[in-house]
């Protein structure tokens, strides 16, 4: 199984043990989420994607990273890592800078950023497969995501969904692709 693969899963597990952590001290580990433009609150740029507010939440975040970060290890390859990393850390700063008063928490905004990677890549690439996943992508998530994007419930953060939406695209332009096995043996060959 593909390194990357190992990490998703890993991911996953890991926020799932968190939580049952975090469930048994009455989710006090939350405190720990981002609030913006507070000192304390840069912790949880890196610590809010491993924190969640309940089990169905987790549930229902590990579902959409299980679909889309598939599809994006397939998508990234090896460099899967370095896009959930810029993802977290740059829709991060922007929910800090931007959100409203209150404590972010969960990994969605990676679940929407992966989405927003997955979408630009299949674009910007103009390869028969990644227009055909961004197309799925697209059909299967696209109505989630828009109503993620709505305002609609105090108990969501919808500007952690947008700005996770951003930090996809950013990472789907400053992380180039991997290189294909033939453009490896290319280079090796010229060395």
């Amino acid at each position: 199984m593909n390194s990357s693969l190992y990490f998703l899963i890993g991911f996953i597990g890991l926020i799932m043990l968190i939580e049952m952590a975090n469930n048994f001290f009455d989710h006090a580990f939350n405190a720990y989420g981002l609030a913006p433009r507070t000192v304390q609150g840069l912790a949880g740029i890196p610590l809010g994607p491993f924190l969640h507010g309940s089990f169905a939440h987790v549930q229902s975040n590990s579902v959409g990273l299980l679909a889309l970060g598939t599809l994006a290890v397939m998508r990234s390859g090896s460099r899967f890592p370095w896009v959930c990393l810029a993802i977290v850390l740059v829709s991060g700063v922007a929910l800090w800078v931007v959100g409203r008063p209150a404590i972010h928490v969960g990994a969605s905004g990676l679940v929407f950023g992966l989405f927003g990677y997955l979408l630009l890549k299949g674009i910007l690439d103009r390869s028969i497969l990644s227009v055909l996943v961004a197309l799925v992508v697209a059909a299967v998530f696209g109505t989630i995501i828009l109503s993620g994007l709505l305002p609609t419930d105090v108990q969501v953060s919808w500007e952690g969904h947008l700005c996770g939406l951003g930090a996809g695209f950013v990472a789907a332009v400053a992380i180039p692709n991997e290189p294909s096995p033939s453009q490896r043996s290319g280079a090796s060959r010229m060395a």
